[in-house]
Order: structure tokens, then C-alpha cells, then sequence
């Protein structure tokens, strides 16, 4: 199927909740652009945006908010929505529900009371955490690796990346895998394995990001601070 929609993605110099965006484009070989704000430079830019926030996608020119809403729209553009209406609220269910452990472990991470913030960490860990990675460990596991079995969604791109990031934050997720196993399967893709390769390692944002993209990745040539990439015209490493 032909699209032809120009797509810009604003994001955060970081992963960030634009992570599994990027991964979509890659997959698709969607052509895009990319707009990278580093941390120091948002306030010049946080007006503009429609409600103050990133990632924003701008499609033909007009911005469109929310990340998830975003990758949804991507994915009923290109096919990646599963096989009927019922793959596709399965995915729907995942994924919401998948944000509302990402708005627990936001609420941990932006707490600045020390005793607070422990048992923010503590209820994460030995509650919240083992709640939703288990239930989510038993239905990828069921599905042989996949949120809807033997077809790779929107869906999976979400959790591959939400993995990643709790594993950084949390230590590894030995004990789940079946999510493991669903990100090993979506890195191995060869247009995710290019874009992993390929992945800038001076996002900046928050210093987890920084060193998580530092250590994994291999080191590119610096960048603009603000900075405008192609998907079929990024970096090399050198």
C-alpha cells in the first residue's frame, strides 16, 4: 500500500517514549525525519508544541500528540495492527496496560523525597513490577513469543522497548522470558538491527539514557545540537 504522507518526529535527545516510534519507522522503512531536542534547549521549544509535551509527530505538517496514539496511527497505516479487530484490541489491552506500570515507575523516578522515593522503589520491586511482568510473561509465553502469535504488531515494538528500559532501571528480567524472549526476537529483525546499530549515542535527556545508549551502541560522529536525521541518511559508525 502507497502512503504518501510526509512524517516528521520531534522527540527528546534520548529513548524515551518515542523509542518504539523509531522502531515502527525501521521496521516499515517509512520514510521520516527527525527532529532531536536536547533537555537544555526544550524550554525554547515547549510552547509550540500542542500540549506541552514530546514526542510529537508532525504528519503533512500538522502535529499530532501522545506516543502510543502515534504508533497506533503508524500501525493502521502500515498493516500492523494484526489479522482483525480482535488482534487489534488485544493490542490495545497490552498496551494500555502496559502504561499503567510506565506511570508507576514514572511516579518512582521523578520522586525527590529520598524516603519516598525507596518505597516507591520497594513497592515496584516486590509488588507492582512482578503484577504486570508476570501476567505479561504468561500471555507472550502462550503466544510463542509474540503479543498476537506468529505475527509481529505495533504491540511488540511497545514492549521491546519497555523492556529495555525496566532492565536498565531494574536488572535483568531473568525470570520473565517470554518478554525477553519477544525483545531478543525483535532486535534480531535485520531493519532493527541496522537501526540499533546505527543509533546515535549522544541522546541525551535523562543521564540513564545517556550511559544506556553509551554502553550498548557503538560510538558515532557527533552531532548538531539539534538535530535532523533521515532514516535512509543516518550516521555511520565509525
Amino acid at each position: 500500500m502507497s502512503h504518501q504522507h510526509t512524517y516528521k518526529l520531534i522527540s527528546f535527545n534520548a529513548r524515551g517514549s518515542a523509542e518504539h516510534i523509531r522502531y515502527i519507522f525501521a521496521y516499515t522503512g517509512i520514510e521520516y525525519t527527525e527532529e532531536r531536542i536536547p533537555e537544555e534547549l526544550w524550554p525554547q521549544y515547549k510552547d509550540s508544541m500542542p500540549y506541552k509535551k514530546l514526542p510529537v509527530l508532525e504528519v503533512d505538517g500538522k502535529p499530532v500528540a501522545e506516543a502510543d496514539d502515534v504508533a497506533r496511527y503508524l500501525a493502521r497505516m502500515y498493516d500492523l495492527m494484526g489479522r482483525n479487530e480482535r488482534d487489534a484490541l488485544i493490542c490495545d489491552e497490552l498496551v494500555e496496560t502496559l502504561g499503567d506500570l510506565k506511570q508507576a515507575i514514572c511516579y518512582y523516578r521523578m520522586e525527590e523525597d529520598p524516603e519516598k522515593k525507596e518505597a516507591r522503589k520497594n513497592q515496584l520491586l516486590n509488588e507492582t513490577i512482578p503484577l504486570y511482568l508476570t501476567k505479561f510473561d504468561q500471555i507472550i509465553g502462550e503466544n510463542g513469543g509474540y503479543i498476537i502469535p506468529s505475527i509481529t504488531t505495533w504491540a511488540d515494538f511497545v514492549f521491546s522497548a519497555a523492556v529495555e528500559d525496566i532492565e536498565y532501571m531494574f536488572g535483568a528480567l531473568d525470570i520473565y522470558p517470554a518478554l525477553q524472549a519477544l525483545q531478543k526476537r525483535i532486535h534480531r529483525i535485520p531493519a532493527i538491527s541496522d537501526w540499533l546499530g546505527d543509533h546515535p549515542t549522544n541522546y541525551k535527556g535523562c543521564p540513564a539514557c545517556q550511559t544506556l545508549y553509551t554502553n550498548r551502541y557503538p560510538k558515532l560522529r557527533a552531532k548538531e545540537d539539534v538535530q535532523i536525521i533521515r532514516n535512509n541518511d543516518r550516521p555511520k559508525a565509525v
